[in-house]
């Protein structure tokens, strides 16, 4: 994309020029930082002032942001101004790995890590250098840092120190020991307390042949972590130590090349002491396992699921467990690995870890041995194959995990700060009780000291920024899932995309027909296709995204597809959904917040009918929060406007003064039924002119003007109609009977509700009469401390019916 190149690891460059007003170059350095996705207009005014935004804060963003493409354009004339798109809830930088200085680093890191990992020490040794030769100075150093770019700052330089360390490590491999003594000094010196700097100056000078001065170097370290934190090195610090003592020769000289036994199987690995749940699963491998053994080996056994699911760490378990079954013992393979096949003794158990296809894992069958596959397909031409499928952690499995983010000190003890069992269960949720997502969610909170159990379950619970939360070092949540979805041909990509438009929680074959614009056969071979590659679960006779899952689904859908078929694929579904919602006898959903998510991508589409209908349907679900529901109705009334539907705008302010009602917020609620029926009498829709005027009497009955209230439901009692308005106006008229004159007077009035509900057909409004009626019948008399205002809506009076205001005022009505 055009000729522009950032650089943000130190002073903001720009290739053509950097903006030289502050703030502008505040907006960009931290759009820079986020490059690709999307930061909202809150983080941006948040890191522009920090202390106090002034009122006119998004205002003035936008004109930064305005000013910021017309410098990019200047700069590149062809996609400069491209470059910053506006996409809700904020802005996002596009770039491409070349174009942005900290990406090339990360990406260079990640190639140099993987090259250690592999034993190819001069490859990570160059890709490190090349990576930490971009850094010019500290994150954006001529930039003031508010709360976003000091995380990002405190996140690039512990990717550059990591850098570091592994590029140390290399070149002692390659035995540039006494090169690197000075350097290691200086680095020991700045990193007091990072004990893998002190390590790597003890290596060096052992080699070098200064025993005594590495030795010293221990020393000193030791004294600096008892004087500043009171605690002792780490093993790994005193293993170095006990071996310099004994002047180990192995340590005098650099490791061989490990290239040389790449591929070939090793040891397993030790137990993961963190391993948690999993008990069904290890029970039915452990059974294979040993039925196996029994029968002298040669089966092929799988466990396949999702990526991050922990199916390698769920082999190694049952491997373990499985041991004493095996004489020649369990040993690891991973055929990611090029290299030589291996020669295991006879009775042994090989763990075969990502296979990818049958072709991994046929040269092993004649070996004879048990093979444990891990894989994410089922390698299913296999003969004989028997497949274990892994899906996240069920909810009871969680509730042990806050052994994993709980902090420890010296001696052991749990941290006061220590995360308790129901937030340890809120992580899991929230990383849709993926092991990976988790255990990424426990390393963030280890890696950040000024983090609390509630900054993380902040970070969480946005869902724009989840997998970006759930990115620590090599645990990278988002990209573990993206490879699997670049491991799809284009049109299972595409599939799995549209998907994410649904609403979160199990879904039919119809629904995904209308997401993917298929008919129903088409979409469920769709799904079955995305079933096989663990990008979709199926449950009988139902699907599900995984969430994590859905969130990536989501972000590929922005930047990948066109915004027409996003829209065309939006207004399918949510014609799908808006069926259903305005079907009265549909019970609420899996999820009940469903219409309200669906309303709200409706409105972003600028779909203003559809917005409404599905705002209607709202009503009929199980309530969501108050700030939601509000919220849903207040974008609603927004949308009528914009597609001027009278009825719809009076409709949406009587439920946005019912909500102010059941929260006791009275003048608000008169004022939104006062607009209600201006709007409801000026276009004539006399059921809305009805309701607003039955809102109205409530307001007058809570208050104790019965007449008053008993005078302004006379019209709406008139009509001839049998009509819903009619219904609440007869129940708000026997509560004020109830109120004025007792029982017997509400009596009659009960019986008229009955009545109309059964011409209305509405069998939750029969059930209301139906109680209402029995309720006087247990409960009249002045002793009345409960009456059910509304269905399903209790009001608590002390001595009576309406004999004062309510037990609990500012809560909702019980």
């Amino acid at each position: 994309m055009g000729e522009v190149r950032f650089g943000i690891l130190g002073p903001l460059e720009v290739s053509g020029g950097a903006p030289a007003a502050a703030k502008l170059r505040g907006v960009l350095g931290t759009l820079l930082v986020r490059a690709n996705e999307v930061v909202s207009v809150d983080s941006l005014i948040d890191e522009l002032w920090p202390e106090s935004p002034p009122r006119t804060a998004a205002t003035t963003l936008q004109v930064y942001v305005s000013h910021l493409r017309k410098a990019l354009g200047t700069a590149d004339p062809h996609h400069g101004r491209a470059m910053l798109v506006t996409r809700r809830p904020g802005y996002l930088a596009r770039v491409t790995p070349d174009e942005l200085d900290s990406t090339a680093f990360l990406a260079l890191s990640r190639r140099g890590h993987r090259a250690l990992r592999e034993g190819d020490f001069a490859a990570a040794a160059d890709f490190q250098r090349r990576a930490l030769a971009l850094w010019r100075g500290p994150l954006l150093s001529d930039i003031p840092h508010g709360p976003l770019l000091e995380g990002a700052a405190v996140r690039m330089d512990e990717a550059r120190t990591t850098a570091l360390d592994e590029r140390v490590r290399a070149e002692l491999h390659l035995g540039m020991h006494r090169e690197l003594v000075p350097e290691l000094h200086e680095l020991a010196a700045e990193y007091p307390l990072r004990e893998e700097f002190h390590t790597h100056l003890m290596v060096a000078l052992y080699r070098c042949g200064r025993q005594a001065e590495a030795l010293r170097v221990f020393t000193l370290l030791r004294q600096t972590l008892v004087d500043e934190l009171g605690i002792e090195p780490g093993p790994e610090s005193r293993r170095l130590q006990r071996l310099i003592l004994a002047g180990d020769r192995e340590l005098a000289r650099p490791a061989p090349d490990a290239r040389t036994t790449r591929g070939a199987d090793r040891a397993l690995p030790r137990p993961d002491p963190s391993f948690a749940g999993r008990t069904g699963e290890l029970a039915t491998l452990d059974r294979l396992l040993r039925a196996a053994a029994s029968g002298g080996g040669g089966e092929v056994i799988a466990v396949t699921g999702m990526p991050g699911v922990g199916k390698t760490a769920l082999a190694v378990e049952a491997a373990h467990r499985a041991a004493d079954a095996y004489p020649g013992g369990p040993r690891l393979l991973d055929v990611r690995a090029a290299g030589r096949l291996p020669c295991p003794a006879p009775g042994t158990l090989l763990v075969v870890d990502g296979v990818a296809a049958e072709a991994d894992v046929q040269p092993l069958l004649p070996l004879g041995c048990t093979l444990l596959l891990t894989a994410r397909r089922v390698p299913a031409g296999l003969p004989g194959l028997r497949t274990v499928l892994l899906g996240p952690w069920r909810p009871e499995e969680t509730r042990g995990l806050a052994r994993l983010f709980g902090a420890h000190d010296a001696d052991g003890d749990h941290r006061e700060d220590a995360l308790r069992a129901q937030e340890a269960e809120e992580i899991a949720a929230l990383c849709g009780r993926l092991p990976l997502a988790v255990r990424a969610a426990a390393a963030q909170l280890a890696a950040r000291p000024h983090w609390t159990p509630a900054t993380l379950l902040t970070r969480l619970r946005a869902e724009e920024g989840r997998l970006d939360a759930l990115r620590c070092g090599d645990l990278d949540v988002r990209a573990r899932l993206r490879a699997a979805y670049e491991d799809c041909d284009d049109e299972r990509r595409r599939h799995f995309r549209l998907l994410s438009l649904l609403p979160p929680g199990p879904f039919d074959a119809e629904r995904a027909a209308a997401a993917l614009g298929t008919g129903t056969a088409r979409a469920l071979a769709a799904l079955d296709t995305l079933a096989d590659d663990r990008l979709v679960e199926a449950d009988r006779d139902a699907w599900r995204l995984p969430e994590l899952l859905r969130l990536l689904a989501a972000e590929r859908l922005a930047d990948e597809e066109d915004p027409q078929t996003v829209r065309a694929a939006v207004r399918r579904v949510c014609l799908a959904y808006a069926q259903d919602a305005a079907d009265p006898r549909r019970t609420a959903g899996p999820d009940p917040a469903a219409p309200a998510r669906l309303a709200r991508t409706a409105y972003d589409a600028g779909l203003w009918e559809l917005t409404v209908r599905l705002t209607d349907g709202l009503a009929r679900c199980a309530r969501p929060d108050a700030v939601a529901e509000e919220a849903s109705y207040a974008l609603a009334l927004d949308a009528a406007r914009r597609c001027a539907d009278r009825p719809a705008e009076a409709r949406m302010l009587r439920r946005l003064a019912e909500l102010a009602w059941r929260y006791r917020r009275f003048a608000r609620a008169r004022t939104l039924l006062g607009r209600a029926l201006e709007r409801a009498r000026g276009c004539g829709d006399a059921e809305e002119t009805g309701q607003a005027l039955v809102g109205l009497a409530e307001l007058l009955l809570d208050g104790g003007a019965t007449d008053e209230a008993a005078q302004l439901l006379g019209p709406v009692l008139d009509a001839p109609a049998a009509t819903r308005a009619r219904f609440d106006a007869a129940r708000v008229r026997a509560l004020v009977a109830l109120a004025q004159e007792g029982p017997e007077a509400a009596r009659n009035w009960f019986g008229t509700c009955l009545t109309l509900a059964d011409a209305l057909d509405e069998p939750a409004l029969r059930m209301y009469a139906r109680r209402s009626l029995r309720a006087l019948d247990t409960g009249a008399g002045a002793g009345f401390a409960a009456v059910e205002v509304r269905p399903g809506l209790w009001r608590i009076h002390q001595g009576g019916p309406f004999a004062g205001a309510p037990r609990r005022v500012g809560e909702p009505c019980r």
